[in-house]
């Protein structure tokens, strides 16, 4: 079993996603990251969407989606060249002063935005890579006591050129 990229091309419409989602719970695929929005053609959404499977079974999920009258478009996109990010929004709670200054150095670190600061509270906004979010994750929890994290799916597109992952 390993992660499995997909990208969908799907009509813009309403029960769209439902339909998508009730293909996996109805197969009972997980899914790992499902994020959609729409694209440049207002009537047309993408879906990015991972799945942890193995080859036999991730084929016939493609194959299933293939099938379904509201996608448009099947993109495979799990050995392609990707740029690919995912959004994680983490609060670092009660914190002194000293906390608020390694949580701004880890900020810097990491690139990451310091998107709201409260009185014993500080808010990263990041975008970054899976890996990067986990690693940042792993480091404040192992600095910080009380932290929250809100993680979004991933959204990839295919790189331009083919030196890029």
């Amino acid at each position: 079993m390993k992660n499995r990229w997909i990208a969908l091309y799907v009509e813009n419409d309403v029960g769209v996603l439902a339909k998508v989602s009730g293909l996996f719970s109805g197969k009972s695929y997980n899914l790992q990251s499902l994020t959609v929005g729409t694209t440049e053609d207002e009537t047309v959404s993408r879906m990015t969407i991972c799945v942890a499977s193995d080859d036999i079974t991730f084929e016939q999920i493609k194959k299933q989606l293939n099938r379904m009258v509201e996608v448009i478009k099947v993109i495979d996109l799990t050995n392609v060249p990707l740029h690919m990010k995912e959004i994680l929004f983490a609060k670092v709670l009660r914190c002194t002063t000293a906390d608020k200054e390694e949580v701004f150095q880890i900020a810097q670190v990491f690139d990451v935005q310091v998107a709201d600061i409260g009185k014993d509270s500080v808010l990263l906004e990041c975008k970054l890579t899976e890996r990067r979010n986990n690693e940042l994750i792993a480091l404040l929890r192992s600095k910080f006591r009380h932290i929250e994290i809100v993680r979004g799916g991933a959204v990839a597109i295919e790189s331009i050129s083919t030196s890029c992952r």
